[in-house]
């Protein structure tokens, strides 16, 4: 176990990263305003798989080999680039319907899949993990993937926090938003224009080297 003032150094390097807003913050609140906390909630989960999935990877070296594998890299970059650029073009092509309250544009199933790709493929989370999280990590240590795995879990449940609060507002708003005709525009519009922006974003992120 790494010791507390390890621990509480990378609690604040972690806060500080949840703090500034990047894919996965856009993703929930276009989640939340646009099909309301039970979806927005959903994405959540699906984005804190995502970032197991990087926990995983940085602890048993996955994400440094994914890092210098050129065609590694690229085969789960563009899978991710396709998928996110086909959801927003299938939901900016979608014929609006009428909305209530209770409706929602997609199921949670669907929201806690994408919420998987995005913060999987989310380039903010891959370069603390490959960058920042190592510096945590006492490679001499006897069971360093246990430490990493250990400061991977406080991550992870940091990030439930702040993206579940973040969720719980913006879901908060549906309700004003329905007065008028934002909330269809947002559905349609925002969150089509949204997912083609995470791909093209996903396509730009390069290996670190």
């Amino acid at each position: 176990m790494p010791e507390l003032s390890t621990i509480f150094a990378f609690c604040v390097a972690t806060v500080a990263l949840l703090l500034i807003p990047g894919p996965a913050v856009l993703y929930i609140l276009n989640r939340s305003i646009a099909d309301g906390r039970r979806v927005g909630l959903a994405a959540v989960a699906g984005l804190e798989v995502g970032d197991a999935i990087q926990v995983i990877f940085a602890s048993v070296g996955l994400s440094a080999v994914l890092a210098a594998s050129a065609t590694l890299f690229n085969i789960v970059k563009w899978a991710g680039v396709v998928y996110l650029v086909y959801t927003g073009v299938r939901t900016l092509l979608r014929v609006p319907t009428a909305i209530d309250s209770d409706q929602a544009a997609v199921t949670t199933q669907q929201a806690f899949r994408q919420g998987i790709i995005v913060n999987a493929l989310n380039p903010k989370t891959a370069l603390f993990f490959l960058s920042i999280f190592p510096q945590f990590v006492d490679t001499n240590a006897t069971h360093a993937n246990l430490q990493s795995l250990f400061l991977g879990v406080i991550f992870v449940v940091l990030a439930t926090i702040f993206n579940g609060s973040y969720s719980l507002m913006a879901s908060g708003l549906r309700h004003l938003l329905l007065r008028g005709k934002t909330l269809p525009f947002i559905q349609r519009y925002v969150s089509g224009t949204l997912f083609v922006g995470l791909g093209a974003l996903a396509a730009t992120a390069g290996r670190t080297k």
